[in-house]
């Protein structure tokens, strides 16, 4: 199950990202926003990962105005890896280095073609559990 979750600024791309996800057949958690109206951004990305870390869903996608604000609270987390990806060698890069859980776009940043490739790539590129990537996991969780 993927959990996703926006605020105002990246309304209008979780649209779009839905009907990619409603297109392929997968299951998904909408934690909002529902509007373009201005809300708080920590909000959705707190639901978020609070779903993934409890095992309710087992990836994230995160979107903001920049994907930068949603991704910091996200990584407040003990947990959660979210990467910001603009393009989809950051996606496949951050799944099989950093076994990222979380992925955060830029509603004002990144178009929506893009977007769902970036979204599909990172849905479909395994954690390549080289050890040497493992030992820096590993690394990050312990602080």
């Amino acid at each position: 199950m993927i959990a996703i979750g926006c605020d105002h600024g990246g309304y209008e791309l979780k649209q779009e990202i839905l009907k990619y996800l409603d297109d392929k057949g997968l299951a998904y958690k909408d934690f909002g926003c529902n509007s373009t109206e201005a809300v708080d951004y920590p909000v959705y990305a707190k639901a978020v990962c609070r779903s993934i870390l409890s095992g309710e869903c087992d990836k994230g996608i995160l979107i903001c105005g920049t994907g930068i604000g949603i991704s910091i609270t996200a990584n407040k987390f003990k947990g959660i890896r979210a990467a910001l990806c603009t393009d989809c060698f950051c996606a496949e890069a951050t799944r099989q280095h950093n076994d990222a859980n979380v992925l955060a776009l830029g509603g004002r940043v990144v178009g929506a073609g893009l977007a769902v490739k970036i979204v599909d790539t990172f849905l479909n590129t395994p954690f390549s559990h080289a050890q040497r990537h493992q030992n820096r996991i590993d690394q990050m969780e312990t602080e």
